[in-house]
């Protein structure tokens, strides 16, 4: 049905077919040669053209000390008691927020130098736990990683523009 009305569109308008069409011409081996080098064009040009990748900005956005900082603050009315077997997720998130933020504060334009503080206690904490990660062994260190959590929260406390 479209074909038809382009067909009579054209033949109202004086064209026949490839009339007022664009690129089209009586020599069917030029337009065929035009097609080729447009394709060509196109598929040089996305060779060419600058990925996601090549064009990213490296540093990282002011936020993500905020966001990690937010997640680890969200856990501050959590607990749980260490021999009760409720502690595996709890510790578990904890270590994982702090392993986060200590990422983002790296990453951060401020540079580590600023986050000296918060990031010379998470290193010591990572030093002491290892890579076991495991209840008991979180359990074990239970005061270590509470005690890291809440004195990176005081020293966010000090330091606002960091996180707001």
């Amino acid at each position: 049905m479209a074909a038809a009305l382009v067909s009579c569109t054209q033949a109202s308008s004086g064209g026949g077919p490839g009339a007022d069409v664009p690129g089209t011409s009586a020599e069917p081996a030029a337009d065929r040669a035009r097609g080729a080098e447009s394709a060509g064009d196109a598929d040089r040009a996305g060779r060419e053209a600058p990925t996601r990748e090549d064009t990213a900005v490296p540093s990282p956005e002011p936020a993500l000390v905020r966001d990690a900082f937010a997640t680890l603050q969200a856990t501050l009315g959590e607990t749980c008691t260490p021999g009760a077997g409720d502690c595996a997720y709890f510790l578990g998130r904890v270590t994982q927020e702090l392993t986060e933020l200590d990422a983002s504060m790296r990453a951060d334009s401020k540079g580590p130098g600023h986050f000296a503080k918060p990031l010379a206690d998470m290193k010591a904490l990572f030093a002491t736990l290892g890579e076991d990660r495991t209840e008991a062994h979180l359990e074990k260190h239970f005061s270590a990683i509470v005690g890291t959590r809440d004195g990176i929260n005081t020293w966010m406390q000090d330091h606002p523009d960091d996180y707001r």
